[in-house]
């Protein structure tokens, strides 16, 4: 009997030794003649190195050789930010347009609007992608697509006024059917204003 307790306690005290040394926040190695806490310190993150950035170097670089003024830059040069008029269509995307109206007259939505969506992967800057989308999504009752969709063409057109013509158009339709008459109101103001 007193063999099975010297085992049972030389059992516990293992299991605790093991419990002490694995205890939240420290570590179970522990080097000799040391503590947890000396393992701690030695593994704490160094700070983070800084480098020079790219043009840093190329400053000091061109420090060490003689300089020459840099010319300024013509900003009358630089374009505007947006389009003077819509990216032209491609065949591909007139073909897929005319496959969609052809899936639109037979009442299949659906195959319309993926032959679009392929049209828009083609040409992603083309208005008329985006208001023969927004007649799609009409014609599947799905309004709010459509309005987006129109609206995005909008700001594709660019000066193409025949285009922007339509597209104020074709958001007024939208917006009357959507039971938002002012802003139907205010599309064809800005269609007629064209």
């Amino acid at each position: 009997m007193k063999l099975t307790t010297l085992k049972n306690a030389g059992l516990l005290a293992l299991t605790l030794t093991v419990m002490g040394c694995a205890s939240p926040g420290g570590s179970i190695y522990v080097p000799a003649g040391g503590s947890s806490r000396d393992v701690e310190r030695e593994r704490a993150p160094e700070p983070p190195r800084t480098y020079p950035r790219e043009e840093e170097t190329r400053t000091e670089r061109k420090s060490e050789q003689p300089s020459e003024p840099a010319p300024e830059p013509d900003r009358r040069s630089s374009s505007p930010s947006y389009q003077d008029s819509g990216d032209q269509l491609s065949p591909a995307a007139q073909s897929l347009i005319r496959q969609a109206d052809a899936y639109l007259a037979q009442g299949d939505v659906g195959a319309a609007i993926a032959q679009l969506e392929r049209a828009q992967r083609i040409a992603p800057r083309s208005a008329e992608v985006y208001f023969k989308l927004s007649e799609a999504y009409v014609a599947k009752n799905q309004l709010g697509s459509a309005e987006q969709f129109t609206l995005k063409g909008l700001s594709l057109t660019g000066n193409d006024v025949r285009l922007q013509r339509s597209g104020w158009l074709l958001l007024a339709d939208i917006r009357r059917a959507r039971g938002n008459v002012a802003g139907a109101n205010n599309a064809e103001e800005r269609a007629g204003a064209l």
